[in-house]
């Protein structure tokens, strides 16, 4: 089996290293969490990760509970190099080449962010962890998924999350609610689907970056959306 869309960007929320505990990270998540992404570079694709910090804070939350919004923003991002390197510790421990690339300067901890420099790791085939969102307050770590795969010209955007595609509603809430297979972008920013922020649709529209949400609490679904089978929901032109 080899990998449909040669090099890809995975889009990994911070939450999910939390487990069932809710806060922080759990190390037998992020154990399985490594075990996954090693299938997917088994199958020879290239691989950049944008891991969030939400298991740590969230800037949005804090700010509306007081906190200035920019400084919120930028205690997330470092939640997000923290994230990062323990994903590349894991990864490491089962002998996978990996790079943390941080849009904020920690040079004791990970290497800046330099375009030319993450594509080169990705073509020596080296997992590359892009870490601290976009290095700017008022952006999603979604958005920093899309600046990412645009500049690094990656296949395809792999939204991991704990449902299995997008609904016209929240599932949990709306039992009957209608989930799509595929979508373009028009419909979702037509319909205001609440999957990604408008910012990262937008700039998945005008780079021709398709986005693939789907089921990461299912294992080898990671794999098999790498592979091409149909798992999630497409959107795309």
């Amino acid at each position: 089996m080899k990998a449909a869309y040669p090099r890809i960007l995975l889009k990994l929320s911070g939450e999910v290293l939390a487990g069932d505990a809710g806060f922080g990270i759990q190390p037998a998540v992020l154990r399985g969490l490594a075990e996954e992404i090693r299938d997917v570079h088994a199958l020879g694709a290239e691989i950049g990760i944008v891991i969030g910090g939400g298991n740590i804070i969230r800037g949005v939350t804090a700010a509306s509970e007081g906190m200035d919004r920019s400084t919120a923003d930028y205690m997330g991002m470092m939640a997000s190099i923290m994230n990062g390197v323990a994903l590349q510790d894991a990864l490491e421990a089962l002998g996978l080449p990996t790079r943390v690339l941080s849009a904020l300067e920690i040079q004791e901890v990970a290497e800046p962010y330099i375009r030319r420099r993450a594509v080169r790791h990705l073509e020596k085939k080296r997992i590359v962890i892009f870490a601290g969102g976009t290095g700017n307050p008022y952006f999603t770590t979604d958005t920093a998924a899309a600046l990412r795969a645009a500049e690094v010209h990656a296949s395809v955007v792999l939204k991991a999350t704990k449902v299995d595609g997008i609904y016209s509603a929240d599932p949990e809430k709306v039992p009957d609610a209608t989930r799509y297979e595929r979508l373009d972008y028009r419909e979702v920013i037509e319909k205001n689907l609440q999957f990604m922020d408008q910012a990262a649709i937008s700039l998945c529209r005008e780079n021709h970056l398709p986005i693939v949400v789907f089921d990461m609490t299912v294992p080898g679904n990671i794999r098999k959306v790498v592979a091409g089978e149909t798992i999630g929901t497409v959107v795309g032109a």
